[in-house]
């Protein structure tokens, strides 16, 4: 595919509440309503249980690979462990093609209730699972089947969510909406952190290992009902509605989405694939590292990246609302810019053995990504139609997480233990983002900010 090819798109078509969403008969910009509100709120909801449905792996990959890995190097069980993880992310662009042709016929709200609800049991399930120990090869068999259930409904929870919020949210402060409903994706880490750090810390080491780090998991099936609740009280936008109504009965949304938006994805997948990678970096490889490479215990990786995370949910609606005052691209290019430059510096200082330059090196990489995600988390929703945007969006979302977030802690570790180089992770990911900067500048990807349709 030549940069000329992915160079043709159609420009922003820019609508009045674009630039000024005031009320002309009152003079001043209409109130969010109730509905509107639920709409955030379940949006969010959702994305803080899918992933601290995924966070939770991340933060026990160590107690996984003891408990359904055993019997080889501690690298081997670490690789087996985080190729487990990734398991899912092969799975979520199936679960994104299915689950997105749904919502984008018979509507986001119903899809959404499946989607938390198979999440949220599979997660459930992985708590109670038999280790090694008692059932053989059956354990990571059933682990791995847990995983694929998590990956195929996170795969349509992940984009629908986010579009759902977008189709309520006032045209001048989608950015803002979208990064408050994504910056719910860093408090799983801080929640399942504590809830960890604090079992780990009030029981011996040995009960820990044998059943409490399951608790966490089974908590989550009463989170997702919650989630349920709060979006059974939500309804359709009036731009679904629209589409909806003009849908001839041969309408196939996925036929359509590889018509209209082919490009269009390609841009997609790259441009999420970076924040992919430095997000499963950030919430689901950083506290294995940190013990592995760093040398720091535990309790320590686990404060260290509770508090980055905390950082996270608080910066990325800054960026999200600077992205509505200065463009989505902009926002890509000085946040791809930043992560070329200070990811090497960053996980150097992440790895230094030092509590201190540890957090530091993360709050570093976690700015950076901030930039980055001010553009990038509107920007793969903004660029599709009402009438195909789950499908097309989820497509594109779920294709760049499995070749880039998937792999990120698999590689991440596969590169320390083959070169021996504990920054090694950091090189490819500013490799990445230099590669992903040239993309955006070259291939001319569109301004999407106040799009309409």
């Amino acid at each position: 595919m030549t940069i000329n090819e992915l160079s043709e798109q159609p420009q922003p078509i820019q609508d009045a509440t674009s630039v000024d969403s005031a009320d002309p008969k009152i003079g001043r910009v209409p109130k969010i309503t109730k509905m509107q509100g639920r709409v955030l709120a379940g949006g969010s909801v959702g994305q803080f249980i899918e992933f601290y449905d995924f966070t939770l792996y991340g933060l026990t990959a160590v107690i996984f690979s003891q408990l359904f890995f055993p019997g080889s190097s501690p690298l081997a069980a670490m690789l087996a462990t985080f190729a487990t993880f990734g398991v899912a992310f092969v799975v979520r662009p199936l679960g994104g093609l299915f689950f997105g042709a749904l919502g984008d016929r018979i509507g986001r709200r119903r899809v959404l209730t499946v989607t938390l609800i198979a999440i949220g049991g599979a997660t459930a399930l992985m708590g109670i699972l038999p280790g090694y120990g008692q059932i053989g090869a059956w354990a990571p068999v059933l682990l791995v089947l847990c995983r694929l259930i998590q990956g195929f409904s996170a795969g349509g929870e992940s984009v629908g969510a986010p579009s759902f919020v977008f189709e309520h949210a006032p045209v001048d402060k989608r950015g803002f909406w979208l990064n408050i409903t994504i910056a719910a994706t860093a408090l799983p880490s801080v929640v399942a952190g504590s809830m960890i750090l604090i079992l780990s810390q009030s029981m011996p080491n040995e009960a820990f290992t044998a059943w409490g780090w399951r608790l966490p998991f089974i908590l989550a099936l009463p989170l997702a009902l919650f989630g349920v609740w709060i979006r059974s009280r939500t309804e359709e936008s009036a731009a679904f509605k629209d589409a909806k109504a003009n849908q001839s009965k041969e309408f196939s949304p996925v036929r359509e989405a590889f018509r209209e938006n082919k490009l269009r994805m390609v841009q997609v997948i790259f441009v999420m694939g970076l924040t992919a990678m430095g997000f499963y970096f950030l919430s689901a490889y950083f506290v294995s590292y940190v013990q592995t490479t760093g040398h720091l215990s535990r309790e320590q990786s686990l404060l260290i990246n509770a508090g980055a995370l905390a950082l996270y949910a608080v910066l990325l609606p800054i960026g999200g609302r600077l992205s509505d005052r200065f463009g989505r691209k902009p926002m890509l290019i000085a946040g791809a810019a930043a992560l070329a430059v200070v990811s090497v510096p960053s996980f150097m200082l992440v790895t230094s053995g030092a509590l201190p330059l540890a957090l530091l090196g993360q709050a570093l990489f976690v700015v950076a990504l901030c930039i980055y995600g001010g553009g990038c988390y509107t920007f793969f929703v903004e660029i599709f139609t009402t009438r195909t945007r789950f499908t097309s969006a989820a497509v594109s979302y779920n294709g760049a997480y499995a070749i880039f977030g998937g792999t990120a802690p698999f590689i991440g570790t596969a590169l320390v233990g083959a070169s021996g180089v504990p920054h090694a992770p950091g090189i490819y990911m500013a490799a990445a983002a230099a590669v992903v900067l040239l993309l955006v500048i070259f291939t001319k990807v569109p301004e999407t900010r106040g799009r309409m349709g």
